[in-house]
């Protein structure tokens, strides 16, 4: 069985996945876009404005939501200001974060 190659935008911890994120507020629809393999980013579109964190809650219930698993399993690490984002996946592998896209 050949193993699957983890995107530039998953980075495996002892504790979880590093997910590398460019977040489009303001989008008609929430939805995660399709990666290509090569994006060092993967891109997730939410309806919510950037204003008051609503953007990043929004991005933290898709992913949740997403993944199937508990709101205290995803963290925003870095870029709460940002477009570009960093989100911890806790208790994820690479593999099983993939099998979901």
């Amino acid at each position: 069985m050949a193993a699957t190659a983890i995107p530039s935008f998953l980075r495996a911890q002892s504790d979880g996945v590093l997910l590398s994120v460019k977040l489009q507020p303001r989008a008609s629809a929430n939805e995660i876009m399709p990666h290509d393999g090569v994006a060092d980013e993967l891109r997730i579109r939410v309806t919510a404005p950037p204003v008051d964190a609503a953007a990043n809650e929004a991005l933290v219930r898709l992913l949740a939501e997403w993944l199937d698993c508990a709101r205290s399993s995803v963290e925003l690490v870095r870029g709460h200001k940002s477009r570009h984002k960093t989100v911890k996946l806790y208790g994820f592998t690479p593999e099983e974060v993939l099998k979901r896209f």
